[in-house]
């Protein structure tokens, strides 16, 4: 398949987002709210059609993506290699404690793609594993695909596919819970991706 629109989108708030804790590869769940995100996303996610889903095999996302599954038919595959980034030593721990025991590290990591916490990957390794994906699906015939995934990992894998040099990376911004970005194949012989959506959700 031949990839002429991605579609990125978050899972819902989890009982870490509500606690403020970093999740990582941490097999956090859903929380009530996450679990009404997801059903009031899903029916928006299921009109880009998409020709084949994968999700994270992690709980959050595979939950999300099971909202998706209900309201369009559509099986999903799971891919571990569209797990949030490895955050390390800093996994399970809230913001304070990582700047208590580490000073200006996570305004460090904020600021540098290629910088991992201790133990953990950057966000450059995260993209290199998520493009592996795509890459993959990417052959005849013409499609469309949809990844279910985390913040991190979908803002690292949009700042790679549109090229955007690594100093420009932060500039992204974050993506809310349950919010998703959409990309498509330039026209042309390039293959480029363009970003016609980023962060877009559901109102209410």
């Amino acid at each position: 398949m031949s990839l002429d629109q991605l579609v990125l989108w978050r899972h819902g708030e989890t009982d870490y987002n509500a606690t403020g804790r970093m999740q990582g590869h941490l097999d956090s769940s859903l929380t009530e709210t996450g679990q009404e995100q997801a059903r009031r996303a899903a029916p928006a996610i299921a009109r880009f059609a998409p020709d084949v889903a994968l999700s994270s095999d992690l709980n959050r996302a595979r939950t999300t993506a099971a909202a998706f599954a209900e309201v369009s038919g559509a099986s999903v595959r799971l891919e571990k290699r569209l797990r949030e980034t490895h955050l390390g030593e800093w996994q399970g721990l809230s913001v304070a404690e990582v700047e208590k025991d580490w000073p200006g590290a996570l305004s460090t990591w904020r600021a540098d793609p290629t910088w991992a916490p201790p133990g953990g990957e950057s966000r450059v390794e995260v993209a290199e594993r998520a493009l592996e994906v795509v890459e993959e699906l990417d052959g005849p015939p013409r499609g469309s695909a949809l990844l279910c995934a985390h913040g991190g990992l979908i803002t690292a894998l949009t700042a790679k596919l549109v090229g955007l040099p690594l100093d420009l990376w932060p500039g992204l911004g974050g993506i809310g819970n349950c919010h998703w970005v959409v990309l498509k194949r330039r026209s042309g012989d390039d293959g480029r991706w363009r970003l016609v959506a980023f962060n877009a959700g559901v109102e209410g």
